[in-house]
């Protein structure tokens, strides 16, 4: 599985019709909204926006895509597909239409949807996905800079932490690295 590290945009003219497609990491459904509020905000006057997602939860994924006026199956679906043929996740991915006057017909709607939709996954900048975990650690003051140390090595962070008799810690990092952090620290409680 992979995922988009950043945002990135190209643009396309097809018969005088221009196609603007979008991509974006996105890490929940309301962010996926969000986006697309703003979406709609900055492109008031476009014929059709056109999206879809796919996100990984602990539920499973969750995915949409949506047409938006487009004949059925012409412009979310080739969307979707090859967000899905690309095996990425936690990605929005939308295609903004103004529309130029010349018709295109189904097949060729599919095509120019689904030809922006590969042209700005193929230039995104697309990362292996890295399924993180969070835990809670209790540690003393002198084992705070092993900690720190042993999460550099990890490539896991402090997310938060509060200071008592000892130090409450949220730790993030990969899931395939928690076997490591209990050989050190034994007594963390996933989250």
């Amino acid at each position: 599985m992979y995922c988009v590290k950043s945002q990135h945009t190209i643009e396309d003219n097809i018969k005088k019709s221009r196609f603007i497609a979008m991509i974006f990491p996105c890490q929940d459904e309301q962010t996926a909204v969000r986006h697309l509020q703003r979406l709609h905000g900055e492109y008031p006057d476009a014929t059709h926006i056109v999206y879809a997602y796919r996100l990984k939860t602990p539920q499973g994924f969750v995915y949409r895509f949506h047409d938006a006026g487009e004949p059925s199956g012409t412009a979310g679906k080739p969307i979707f597909q090859h967000l899905e043929g690309k095996h990425l996740i936690d990605v929005l991915l939308v295609v903004v239409r103004y529309f130029g006057g010349i018709k295109l017909g189904a097949g060729g709607l599919t095509r120019a949807y689904g030809n922006a939709a590969k042209r700005v996954i193929d230039e995104a900048d697309i990362e292996p996905f890295i399924e993180m975990a969070n835990v809670k650690l209790s540690v003393t003051y002198s084992q705070l800079q092993p900690l720190e140390y042993l999460l550099k090595k990890l490539n896991g962070r402090i997310v938060d932490q509060q200071f008592a008799e000892q130090i409450h810690l949220v730790l993030e990092l990969p899931a395939e690295q928690l076997p490591t952090l209990q050989q050190t620290f034994p007594l963390f409680e996933k989250i």
